[in-house]
């Protein structure tokens, strides 16, 4: 998610996670972890923090070596699905699915076993994949 949106839901979780209980920290991944990064460098700092991700990259899910670094690192996955498989969706349609599916994702993310992984976008609800 751009830098500016995971800045605003972690304003906007700060306060929330207090009343519900899923304190959770939104970073914004190129702050955390060096901007440039490739995949085989983060995932593994992420499981090391017991942390999560969201992503429109629903590739590392199809990408043989990055799935099995994601498991055996035992980081949560939530992937943003924008309407096509080459169109991905615009900030406002991030803020939407991800307003429509905050609930699911803190729960998740303070509550499930990782490895996990989900997809999800402007319709429907959270799908668990393998």
């Amino acid at each position: 998610m751009p830098r500016h949106l995971a800045h605003g839901f972690n304003t906007i979780q700060s306060p929330e996670g207090l009343k519900t209980g899923h304190n959770i920290i939104v970073k914004f991944l190129p702050e955390a972890f060096n901007y440039g990064a490739n995949d085989k460098e983060w995932i593994p700092k992420v499981g090391k923090e017991r942390s999560c991700v969201i992503t429109q990259d629903i590739n590392i899910s199809r990408r043989k070596d990055e799935l099995e670094l994601y498991q055996k690192n035992g980081v949560g996955m939530f992937f943003l699905r924008g309407p096509s498989k080459k169109q991905g969706l615009s900030v406002w349609e991030m803020v939407q699915a991800l307003s429509k599916n905050w609930d699911d994702i803190a729960r998740i993310a303070s509550e499930e076993k990782r490895p996990f992984a989900y997809i999800f976008g402007l319709k429907g609800g959270m799908n668990r994949i393998k």
